[in-house]
């Protein structure tokens, strides 16, 4: 790609099955990032399972699984490039069933694309207070992707023939729903689409004159550049971590410090704030690293576990009261863990933030609060002033978001002190409570460089 250009991730979502990976893939395929020979091989196999419309969304949904069930599981990594920006997209699942996953692809991203089905009854399903077009929306803005297009998808359906007053119902109530979020409404596209005919995607259609806004790939190429935080200290959440079998690489190991070198990075000669990348380290078991663990730099305001933490939470949607001891799963970046509930400290107006009740005995839907929450196994977590992406999250149980917060200050295990840090050089480090381990992928990253995690931040207890 493009050296010049600047890197954007861009996370798809929406209800589920409302043509997320077909709106993806055949924008992919229109645009260069895949050949007509991959494209039509995808049609024969589909068509051998009877399910020949899902030729594009297979460009995306690679696994066994999701080529059977029809639906995405897993959230899938592509590029491509506009004339403006290389992409980097990151195709989540609509199934509630695999939420977490989606979450995990919304937190890396810095626009997202939300995909409307507008058939029949199936906006209304998506728009429903369990549905999953509504709880996108709402974690997207919670995880702090501020920048979205919306693509109303399936304007080919015989019951909409493209029709505009379709189109005009959809767009004002996805519009009342965004600005109650915070969305700026005139910084949010609506783009009428059929993903399966391609109209709108690149191409101006001609089945929908009377829209006269951007095509798909011209919103996307209108979009404000993301800012990147070069400045802060190296934070590098892990995603996956699978085995990968390189007798070229060379680790220094040491156990009593935990260290290793970083090898190099995967397809990269250097990455920055923003950038999804892949890296090689060697001595670490598999098994002992996790998604939701935190790569930092060894002897640089490292990654520490936090004990506690005290937030402000919106409770958005809880069938009764929650009590101090409650303990949902929180989702903040790549991490998914129970967190329990140890103080309620006080009660809010969500307003303007006055303290309405100091240590409030219960907090119910619509309240604001500062609670004071610890996690039940190691979790890195960061204040939203310092971390922003590491200072989001949100709370959920019985399969729905029952919460959203920003982390406002965090207990943390003592940071470790470092007596030299430079290239190549061994970086001394007071041990901790719990073992150390070391990884990283650094903002301009250079091979042979000291890196570390810590062990429990990692969740490496032996």
């Amino acid at each position: 790609m493009t050296k010049d250009k600047v890197h954007v991730s861009l996370v798809v979502i929406g209800h589920v099955d409302c043509g997320k990976s077909t709106t993806t893939g055949h924008l992919i395929y229109k645009l260069g990032g895949i050949d007509k020979r991959t494209i039509d091989k995808y049609e024969q196999e589909a068509n051998q399972v009877g399910k020949g419309s899902f030729k594009y969304a297979w460009v995306l949904d690679k696994l066994k699984a999701e080529r059977e069930r029809g639906i995405t599981i897993d959230i899938a990594l592509q590029t491509f490039e506009t004339p403006r920006f290389k992409y980097t997209v990151i195709d989540a699942p609509g199934h509630r069933d695999f939420i977490k996953n989606m979450i995990t692809g919304t937190s890396q991203a810095d626009c997202a694309l939300l995909v409307i089905d507008a058939s029949q009854g199936k906006f209304e399903a998506g728009i429903s207070k369990e549905g999953q077009t509504r709880e996108h929306a709402l974690l997207a803005h919670t995880l702090g992707v501020k920048q979205m297009i919306v693509a109303v998808n399936k304007m080919d359906d015989k019951f909409v023939q493209y029709a505009e007053s379709r189109y005009n119902e959809i767009k004002t109530e996805i519009s009342r729903y965004l600005k109650h979020l915070g969305y700026k409404l005139e910084k949010v596209p609506f783009i009428p689409i059929s993903a399966w005919s391609s109209d709108n995607l690149v191409e101006r259609s001609t089945n929908m004159a009377w829209y006269i806004g951007p095509t798909l790939l011209e919103a996307l190429d209108n979009i404000h550049p993301p800012k990147r935080p070069i400045e802060k200290p190296l934070r590098l959440p892990i995603q996956d971590v699978s085995v990968n079998m390189c007798p070229r690489q060379l680790q220094d190991w040491r156990n009593r410090h935990r260290q290793f070198l970083l090898e190099g990075l995967r397809q990269h000669t250097q990455a920055i704030p923003g950038d999804n990348i892949g890296f090689n380290i060697k001595n670490v078991a598999v098994q002992d690293v996790h998604r939701g663990d935190v790569a930092s730099e060894a002897g640089l305001n490292e990654a520490t576990p936090a004990k506690s933490f005290d937030a402000q939470l919106i409770i958005m949607n809880h069938p009764g009261k929650i009590y101090a001891g409650y303990t949902p799963i929180l989702d903040a970046h790549t991490a998914h863990i129970a967190c329990r509930f140890t103080e309620l400290k006080q009660r809010m107006d969500r307003t303007n933030g006055q303290v309405l009740e100091e240590n409030p005995q219960f907090v119910k839907t619509g309240d604001m609060c500062l609670a004071t929450l610890t996690p039940t196994k190691p979790m890195c977590i960061e204040t939203f002033t310092e971390f922003p992406p590491l200072g989001r999250f949100a709370i959920r149980d019985m399969k729905k978001t029952v919460a959203v917060g920003v982390v406002k200050e965090v207990d943390h295990a003592e940071r470790k002190s470092a007596t030299d840090i430079s290239h190549g050089k061994v970086v001394t480090q007071e041990k901790q409570s719990h073992e150390e381990k070391q990884n990283h992928g650094k903002e301009k990253a250079v091979p042979n460089t000291k890196t570390a995690l810590s062990k429990k931040h990692l969740h490496l207890e032996q």
